[in-house]
């Protein structure tokens, strides 16, 4: 179809622990009420596949915030991908040499491209040279030992370079690359 993209929304910070719950058959009716179609949502934790007519990412981005917030009363903040960049997400990893367990490599997704100058200061490679890269909007963690023994890279990044962050493990990521490039818009 002319005119529709494909999109992967990830949600920051939804149903993990008791607050900020949302039922993902609210987030897909949500997503609907925004024109999006074919919605599809994958776990619990805020993330989902759909097309749209809407080719202005950053504006769709700030639609989902803005409705969340009206109809829920929760600020959450949304990273919005399209289905290729998705799928260059998963075919660029650069850790897949020794990354072993896709329930143990993260992809931490960036609101935006930070500054050069704020990452040649503040690189985030420097908090564990082996296990961290730096790709297009993207983060690339292997946490071995699991992620609580890990450098906190997320919230470095946050502080030090100043975009927003939302991680997700490798195997949550391939599935929503399999699901976006599935469906009917492939763009």
């Amino acid at each position: 179809m002319p005119g529709v993209a494909t999109y992967v929304i990830l949600l920051r910070g939804i149903n993990v622990g008791r607050n900020r719950r949302l039922a993902m058959a609210d987030l897909r009716e949500l997503l609907a009420g925004l024109g999006a179609t074919d919605v599809r949502t994958h776990l619990n934790s805020g993330n989902a596949v759909f097309t749209s007519t809407v080719t202005n990412a950053r504006r769709l981005e700030r639609d989902v915030e803005e409705a969340i917030e009206i109809s829920l009363g929760m600020t959450v903040r949304c990273m919005l991908r399209t289905g290729a960049e998705m799928r260059a997400v998963v075919e660029g990893n650069p850790l897949r040499g020794i990354a072993s367990d896709g329930s143990r490599l993260l992809a931490l997704f960036l609101s935006v491209a930070p500054d050069p100058r704020l990452v040649t200061a503040h690189n985030p490679l420097t908090l564990d040279p082996d296990r961290v890269r730096i790709g297009d909007r993207v983060i690339y963690q292997w946490c071995p030992d699991g992620f609580l023994a890990a450098p906190p890279v997320g919230g470095y990044v946050e502080k030090h370079l100043g975009v927003g962050v939302t991680a997700r493990n490798w195997n949550t990521v391939t599935k929503l690359a399999d699901l976006a490039t599935s469906t009917p818009a492939r763009h």
